[in-house]
Protein backbone atom coordinates (compact mmCIF):
# COMPACT_ATOMS: atom_id res chain seq x y z
CA UNK A 1 0.00 0.00 0.00
CA UNK A 2 1.65 3.47 -0.97
CA UNK A 3 1.96 5.91 1.88
CA UNK A 4 -0.64 8.18 2.52
CA UNK A 5 -0.07 12.32 2.30
CA UNK A 6 -1.88 15.20 3.50
CA UNK A 7 -0.71 18.51 2.42
CA UNK A 8 -2.31 21.33 4.10
CA UNK A 9 -2.62 24.79 2.61
CA UNK A 10 -4.76 27.41 2.88
CA UNK A 11 -4.80 28.91 -0.06
CA UNK A 12 -6.91 28.63 -3.65
CA UNK A 13 -4.92 25.17 -3.84
CA UNK A 14 -5.16 25.71 -7.89
CA UNK A 15 -3.53 29.22 -8.50
CA UNK A 16 -0.96 28.28 -6.04
CA UNK A 17 1.69 27.35 -8.47
CA UNK A 18 4.19 26.38 -5.97
CA UNK A 19 2.03 23.53 -3.73
CA UNK A 20 0.84 22.51 -7.52
CA UNK A 21 4.64 21.85 -8.27
CA UNK A 22 4.93 20.37 -4.77
CA UNK A 23 1.94 17.97 -5.00
CA UNK A 24 3.37 16.95 -8.50
CA UNK A 25 6.54 15.37 -6.17
CA UNK A 26 4.42 14.49 -3.10
CA UNK A 27 2.73 11.84 -5.75
CA UNK A 28 5.55 10.22 -6.67
CA UNK A 29 5.45 8.99 -2.91
CA UNK A 30 2.30 7.95 -2.28
CA UNK A 31 -1.60 8.88 -2.64
CA UNK A 32 -1.83 12.55 -1.83
CA UNK A 33 -4.97 14.33 -0.03
CA UNK A 34 -5.50 17.46 -0.34
CA UNK A 35 -6.92 20.22 2.34
CA UNK A 36 -7.55 23.48 1.01
CA UNK A 37 -9.73 26.17 -0.69
CA UNK A 38 -10.94 24.93 -4.20
CA UNK A 39 -11.40 21.79 -6.38
CA UNK A 40 -9.29 19.26 -6.05
CA UNK A 41 -6.11 19.72 -8.23
CA UNK A 42 -4.30 17.13 -10.54
CA UNK A 43 -2.09 14.26 -8.62
CA UNK A 44 -4.51 14.31 -5.73
CA UNK A 45 -5.93 11.15 -5.03
CA UNK A 46 -8.60 12.92 -2.18
CA UNK A 47 -9.75 16.28 -1.77
CA UNK A 48 -11.28 17.92 1.54
CA UNK A 49 -12.03 21.41 0.53
CA UNK A 50 -12.85 24.06 3.00
CA UNK A 51 -15.43 26.73 2.28
CA UNK A 52 -13.48 29.91 0.94
CA UNK A 53 -15.55 32.24 2.34
CA UNK A 54 -13.97 30.89 6.36
CA UNK A 55 -10.93 32.92 7.15
CA UNK A 56 -8.01 31.00 8.17
CA UNK A 57 -6.87 33.20 10.67
CA UNK A 58 -9.08 33.70 13.92
CA UNK A 59 -10.51 36.70 12.62
CA UNK A 60 -13.93 36.38 14.75
CA UNK A 61 -14.73 38.61 17.39
CA UNK A 62 -13.45 35.70 19.93
CA UNK A 63 -10.47 35.04 18.24
CA UNK A 64 -9.44 38.62 17.47
CA UNK A 65 -9.67 38.93 21.44
CA UNK A 66 -7.77 35.91 22.08
CA UNK A 67 -4.71 37.78 20.18
CA UNK A 68 -5.24 40.53 22.04
CA UNK A 69 -4.83 38.93 25.30
CA UNK A 70 -2.00 37.11 23.94
CA UNK A 71 -3.66 34.03 24.49
CA UNK A 72 -2.50 32.27 21.40
CA UNK A 73 -2.75 28.52 22.15
CA UNK A 74 -6.01 28.88 22.68
CA UNK A 75 -6.82 30.45 19.22
CA UNK A 76 -4.36 28.00 17.58
CA UNK A 77 -7.85 26.25 16.10
CA UNK A 78 -10.12 28.03 16.25
CA UNK A 79 -9.62 29.90 13.06
CA UNK A 80 -13.30 29.00 11.34
CA UNK A 81 -11.31 27.55 8.19
CA UNK A 82 -8.74 25.89 10.31
CA UNK A 83 -12.02 24.92 12.40
CA UNK A 84 -13.70 22.88 9.30
CA UNK A 85 -10.25 21.61 8.25
CA UNK A 86 -10.13 19.97 11.60
CA UNK A 87 -13.22 18.47 11.28
CA UNK A 88 -13.22 17.08 8.03
CA UNK A 89 -9.67 15.50 8.81
CA UNK A 90 -10.07 14.21 12.08
CA UNK A 91 -10.37 10.22 11.79
CA UNK A 92 -8.15 10.28 8.66
CA UNK A 93 -4.87 8.49 9.02
CA UNK A 94 -1.78 9.60 7.21
CA UNK A 95 2.20 8.75 7.41
CA UNK A 96 3.13 12.18 6.61
CA UNK A 97 1.59 15.43 6.53
CA UNK A 98 3.18 18.53 4.51
CA UNK A 99 2.18 21.69 5.95
CA UNK A 100 1.83 25.22 3.96
CA UNK A 101 3.24 28.19 5.57
CA UNK A 102 3.28 28.60 9.49
CA UNK A 103 -0.54 28.72 9.93
CA UNK A 104 -0.74 25.19 8.89
CA UNK A 105 1.60 24.05 11.47
CA UNK A 106 -0.83 23.68 14.51
CA UNK A 107 -3.73 22.13 12.51
CA UNK A 108 -0.57 19.78 10.93
CA UNK A 109 1.13 18.94 15.00
CA UNK A 110 -2.75 18.08 16.49
CA UNK A 111 -3.53 15.59 13.42
CA UNK A 112 0.07 14.14 13.54
CA UNK A 113 -0.33 13.11 17.31
CA UNK A 114 -3.74 11.68 16.67
CA UNK A 115 -1.85 8.57 15.56
CA UNK A 116 -0.42 5.98 17.25
CA UNK A 117 2.75 6.53 15.93
CA UNK A 118 3.14 10.14 15.28
CA UNK A 119 3.26 11.23 11.86
CA UNK A 120 6.43 13.18 10.68
CA UNK A 121 5.46 16.65 9.72
CA UNK A 122 7.44 18.70 6.96
CA UNK A 123 6.35 22.60 7.36
CA UNK A 124 6.95 24.22 3.92
CA UNK A 125 7.45 27.51 5.35
CA UNK A 126 7.01 29.34 2.24
CA UNK A 127 8.26 32.93 3.42
CA UNK A 128 9.16 34.62 7.11
CA UNK A 129 5.37 34.14 8.72
CA UNK A 130 6.09 36.70 11.28
CA UNK A 131 6.32 39.24 9.02
CA UNK A 132 3.99 38.31 5.93
CA UNK A 133 2.03 41.34 6.85
CA UNK A 134 3.60 43.59 9.05
CA UNK A 135 2.98 46.76 6.91
CA UNK A 136 -0.69 46.58 7.89
CA UNK A 137 -1.14 47.89 11.64
CA UNK A 138 -3.73 45.12 12.84
CA UNK A 139 -1.58 42.18 11.62
CA UNK A 140 1.38 43.79 12.95
CA UNK A 141 -0.11 44.41 16.40
CA UNK A 142 -2.17 40.64 16.62
CA UNK A 143 -0.82 38.78 14.06
CA UNK A 144 2.60 39.36 14.45
CA UNK A 145 2.70 37.64 17.32
CA UNK A 146 0.53 34.74 17.21
CA UNK A 147 2.63 34.12 14.23
CA UNK A 148 6.22 34.36 16.00
CA UNK A 149 4.25 31.95 18.52
CA UNK A 150 3.46 28.93 15.92
CA UNK A 151 7.13 29.15 14.78
CA UNK A 152 8.53 28.98 18.52
CA UNK A 153 6.47 26.29 19.38
CA UNK A 154 6.33 24.30 16.43
CA UNK A 155 8.83 24.61 14.41
CA UNK A 156 11.35 23.02 16.44
CA UNK A 157 8.77 20.21 16.63
CA UNK A 158 8.36 19.77 12.63
CA UNK A 159 10.54 17.17 10.96
CA UNK A 160 11.87 19.22 7.96
CA UNK A 161 11.14 22.75 7.24
CA UNK A 162 11.82 24.56 3.99
CA UNK A 163 11.53 27.92 3.04
CA UNK A 164 11.59 30.10 -0.57
CA UNK A 165 15.57 31.10 -0.30
CA UNK A 166 18.59 31.07 1.96
CA UNK A 167 18.16 34.52 3.47
CA UNK A 168 14.91 33.53 4.82
CA UNK A 169 15.82 29.99 5.64
CA UNK A 170 18.65 31.17 7.71
CA UNK A 171 15.91 33.69 9.52
CA UNK A 172 14.03 30.56 10.68
CA UNK A 173 17.31 28.92 11.76
CA UNK A 174 18.47 31.40 13.62
CA UNK A 175 15.38 32.85 15.57
CA UNK A 176 13.26 29.69 16.08
CA UNK A 177 16.68 26.46 15.60
CA UNK A 178 16.94 23.72 13.26
CA UNK A 179 18.37 23.61 9.79
CA UNK A 180 16.07 24.27 6.98
CA UNK A 181 16.46 23.53 3.37
CA UNK A 182 15.63 25.73 0.01
CA UNK A 183 13.16 25.22 -1.71
CA UNK A 184 12.78 28.03 -4.29
CA UNK A 185 9.25 29.11 -6.50
CA UNK A 186 11.30 28.17 -9.46
CA UNK A 187 8.98 27.10 -12.22
CA UNK A 188 9.22 24.21 -14.29
CA UNK A 189 11.71 24.23 -17.17
CA UNK A 190 9.60 25.03 -20.41
CA UNK A 191 10.20 24.13 -24.07
CA UNK A 192 10.25 27.93 -25.44
CA UNK A 193 13.00 30.37 -27.21
CA UNK A 194 13.00 34.56 -26.98
CA UNK A 195 10.02 35.63 -29.09
CA UNK A 196 10.95 37.98 -31.58
CA UNK A 197 11.45 41.82 -30.60
CA UNK A 198 8.75 44.19 -32.67
CA UNK A 199 9.33 47.22 -34.56
CA UNK A 200 9.30 50.43 -32.76
CA UNK A 201 7.37 48.94 -29.47
CA UNK A 202 9.06 47.30 -26.13
CA UNK A 203 6.32 45.19 -24.58
CA UNK A 204 6.40 45.06 -20.66
CA UNK A 205 5.05 42.76 -18.48
CA UNK A 206 3.84 41.58 -15.15
CA UNK A 207 2.10 38.92 -13.81
CA UNK A 208 1.32 38.23 -9.82
CA UNK A 209 -1.63 38.57 -7.29
CA UNK A 210 -3.96 41.81 -7.50
CA UNK A 211 -3.80 42.45 -3.99
CA UNK A 212 -2.83 46.09 -1.77
CA UNK A 213 1.10 46.33 -0.70
CA UNK A 214 2.41 45.01 -3.74
CA UNK A 215 3.57 48.38 -5.68
CA UNK A 216 1.22 47.80 -8.57
CA UNK A 217 0.53 51.55 -8.48
CA UNK A 218 3.99 52.75 -9.05
CA UNK A 219 4.52 49.71 -12.09
CA UNK A 220 1.23 51.35 -13.82
CA UNK A 221 2.59 54.86 -13.24
CA UNK A 222 5.95 53.36 -14.71
CA UNK A 223 4.51 52.35 -17.92
CA UNK A 224 2.69 55.89 -18.30
CA UNK A 225 5.61 57.84 -17.89
CA UNK A 226 7.49 55.56 -20.11
CA UNK A 227 5.65 57.58 -22.46
CA UNK A 228 5.08 55.82 -25.98
CA UNK A 229 7.14 52.97 -27.60
CA UNK A 230 6.23 50.63 -23.86
CA UNK A 231 3.73 48.97 -23.38
CA UNK A 232 2.89 47.09 -19.93
CA UNK A 233 0.78 44.06 -20.10
CA UNK A 234 -0.51 42.75 -16.83
CA UNK A 235 -1.92 39.36 -15.84
CA UNK A 236 -3.24 39.57 -12.13
CA UNK A 237 -4.77 37.07 -9.87
CA UNK A 238 -8.11 38.94 -8.28
CA UNK A 239 -7.86 38.66 -4.45
CA UNK A 240 -10.71 37.44 -2.75
CA UNK A 241 -12.13 41.07 -2.45
CA UNK A 242 -14.28 40.11 -5.55
CA UNK A 243 -12.28 41.88 -8.08
CA UNK A 244 -12.58 45.36 -6.06
CA UNK A 245 -8.52 46.29 -5.71
CA UNK A 246 -8.41 44.86 -9.36
CA UNK A 247 -10.91 47.30 -11.01
CA UNK A 248 -9.41 50.54 -9.13
CA UNK A 249 -6.25 49.43 -10.90
CA UNK A 250 -7.54 49.62 -13.87
CA UNK A 251 -9.42 53.23 -13.16
CA UNK A 252 -5.90 54.47 -12.56
CA UNK A 253 -4.62 53.09 -15.85
CA UNK A 254 -7.85 54.06 -17.71
CA UNK A 255 -7.35 56.26 -20.94
CA UNK A 256 -4.30 54.88 -21.41
CA UNK A 257 -3.92 52.29 -24.35
CA UNK A 258 -0.15 51.63 -23.88
CA UNK A 259 -1.59 49.37 -20.53
CA UNK A 260 -3.96 46.34 -20.62
CA UNK A 261 -5.08 44.47 -18.33
CA UNK A 262 -5.86 40.46 -18.59
CA UNK A 263 -7.79 37.96 -17.00
CA UNK A 264 -5.26 35.74 -14.79
CA UNK A 265 -3.63 32.24 -16.72
CA UNK A 266 -3.30 28.87 -15.07
CA UNK A 267 0.36 28.65 -13.96
CA UNK A 268 1.33 25.60 -16.49
CA UNK A 269 0.36 28.59 -19.35
CA UNK A 270 2.10 31.57 -17.90
CA UNK A 271 5.65 31.09 -19.42
CA UNK A 272 4.22 30.49 -22.76
CA UNK A 273 1.84 33.38 -22.39
CA UNK A 274 4.38 36.00 -21.06
CA UNK A 275 6.97 34.70 -23.75
CA UNK A 276 5.56 36.92 -26.45
CA UNK A 277 6.59 40.55 -24.44
CA UNK A 278 10.39 41.51 -23.90
CA UNK A 279 11.00 42.67 -20.36
CA UNK A 280 9.44 41.55 -17.08
CA UNK A 281 9.56 43.70 -14.45
CA UNK A 282 8.63 44.10 -11.06
CA UNK A 283 9.38 47.20 -8.17
CA UNK A 284 8.59 46.51 -4.23
CA UNK A 285 9.29 49.07 -1.28
CA UNK A 286 10.63 47.07 1.49
CA UNK A 287 8.03 47.26 3.92
CA UNK A 288 8.71 43.99 5.38
CA UNK A 289 11.52 41.23 5.67
CA UNK A 290 9.85 40.09 2.92
CA UNK A 291 10.13 42.29 0.37
CA UNK A 292 13.63 42.67 1.29
CA UNK A 293 14.63 39.53 0.60
CA UNK A 294 12.26 38.72 -1.75
CA UNK A 295 12.52 35.80 -4.45
CA UNK A 296 9.44 35.25 -5.90
CA UNK A 297 7.68 32.80 -8.23
CA UNK A 298 7.51 35.95 -10.99
CA UNK A 299 11.42 36.24 -11.21
CA UNK A 300 11.27 32.07 -12.31
CA UNK A 301 8.14 32.58 -14.32
CA UNK A 302 9.79 35.60 -16.07
CA UNK A 303 13.19 33.35 -17.01
CA UNK A 304 11.06 30.49 -18.43
CA UNK A 305 9.11 33.05 -20.81
CA UNK A 306 12.76 33.89 -21.60
CA UNK A 307 12.40 37.97 -20.99
CA UNK A 308 14.35 40.46 -20.16
CA UNK A 309 14.32 41.42 -16.04
CA UNK A 310 14.25 45.04 -14.39
CA UNK A 311 13.91 44.74 -10.32
CA UNK A 312 14.54 46.74 -7.50
CA UNK A 313 17.05 46.04 -5.32
CA UNK A 314 17.27 42.86 -3.66
CA UNK A 315 19.61 40.13 -2.37
CA UNK A 316 18.30 37.10 -3.81
CA UNK A 317 17.09 38.93 -7.15
CA UNK A 318 19.94 41.31 -7.35
CA UNK A 319 22.33 38.09 -6.68
CA UNK A 320 21.01 35.88 -9.74
CA UNK A 321 20.02 39.14 -12.13
CA UNK A 322 23.71 39.58 -12.48
CA UNK A 323 25.50 36.78 -12.20
CA UNK A 324 23.15 34.88 -14.72
CA UNK A 325 23.25 38.52 -16.69
CA UNK A 326 19.80 38.81 -17.05
CA UNK A 327 18.48 42.44 -17.17
CA UNK A 328 18.82 45.65 -14.84
CA UNK A 329 18.63 46.53 -11.34
CA UNK A 330 16.89 49.71 -10.65
CA UNK A 331 18.78 51.82 -8.24
CA UNK A 332 16.10 52.17 -5.83
CA UNK A 333 12.37 51.39 -4.93
CA UNK A 334 10.65 54.62 -6.94
CA UNK A 335 8.86 54.38 -9.36
CA UNK A 336 11.45 56.77 -11.46
CA UNK A 337 14.19 54.12 -10.56
CA UNK A 338 11.92 51.72 -12.38
CA UNK A 339 11.78 54.25 -15.51
CA UNK A 340 15.21 54.99 -15.52
CA UNK A 341 16.43 51.45 -15.31
CA UNK A 342 14.24 49.87 -18.35
CA UNK A 343 15.06 52.91 -20.57
CA UNK A 344 18.83 52.49 -19.76
CA UNK A 345 18.48 49.19 -21.82
CA UNK A 346 18.78 49.58 -25.85
CA UNK A 347 17.00 47.21 -28.09
CA UNK A 348 20.21 45.53 -28.56
CA UNK A 349 20.10 45.10 -24.69
CA UNK A 350 16.99 43.97 -24.51
CA UNK A 351 17.58 40.73 -26.92
CA UNK A 352 21.04 39.93 -25.52
CA UNK A 353 19.03 39.43 -21.81
CA UNK A 354 16.24 37.72 -23.37
CA UNK A 355 19.07 35.16 -24.87
CA UNK A 356 20.67 34.71 -21.48
CA UNK A 357 17.74 33.74 -20.16
CA UNK A 358 17.37 31.60 -22.66
CA UNK A 359 20.61 29.67 -21.38
CA UNK A 360 19.69 30.34 -17.89
CA UNK A 361 16.63 28.70 -18.42
CA UNK A 362 17.21 25.06 -17.07
CA UNK A 363 19.83 25.76 -13.96
CA UNK A 364 16.70 28.54 -12.83
CA UNK A 365 13.80 25.60 -13.12
CA UNK A 366 12.25 23.38 -10.82
CA UNK A 367 14.75 20.81 -11.22
CA UNK A 368 16.60 21.65 -8.57
CA UNK A 369 14.15 22.54 -5.52
CA UNK A 370 12.15 19.08 -7.08
CA UNK A 371 15.42 17.58 -6.10
CA UNK A 372 15.52 18.97 -2.40
CA UNK A 373 11.71 17.72 -2.22
CA UNK A 374 12.02 14.15 -2.85
CA UNK A 375 15.24 14.55 -0.61
CA UNK A 376 12.84 15.83 2.18
CA UNK A 377 10.49 12.97 1.42
CA UNK A 378 12.74 9.78 1.25
CA UNK A 379 14.19 11.34 4.75
CA UNK A 380 10.64 10.99 6.57
CA UNK A 381 9.05 8.56 4.84
CA UNK A 382 12.04 6.13 4.59
CA UNK A 383 14.67 6.93 7.37
CA UNK A 384 16.03 3.62 7.72
CA UNK A 385 17.25 4.10 3.59
CA UNK A 386 17.47 7.95 3.56
CA UNK A 387 21.05 8.90 2.32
Amino acid sequence: MKPQILCISFSDINADSRVLRQIKVLAEFGDVTTLAYGDRPSGAVDHLEVDTSLPSLPQTPLGVLGLALRLHKVVELSAPAVKQALALATGKTFDLIVANEARALPLAHHLASQSALKTPVWGDMHEWAPEERAHILPWRLLVKPYMTHVCQTYIPLTDAVSAVNGSIGRLYDSRFGGSSRVVRNAAPFQVLAPSPMQPGVIRLAHSGAAVPGRNLEGMIQAAIDLGDGYTLDLYLVKARDGGKYWERLRELAAGNSRIRFHDAVAPTELAATLNQYDVGIFSLPPMTTNHQLMLPNKFFDFVQARLAIVFSPSPETSTLIEGHSLGRIAADYSTQALVDAVKSMSRDDIQTFKENSHKSAQALSSVEDEDVERSILQSLLYPATAE
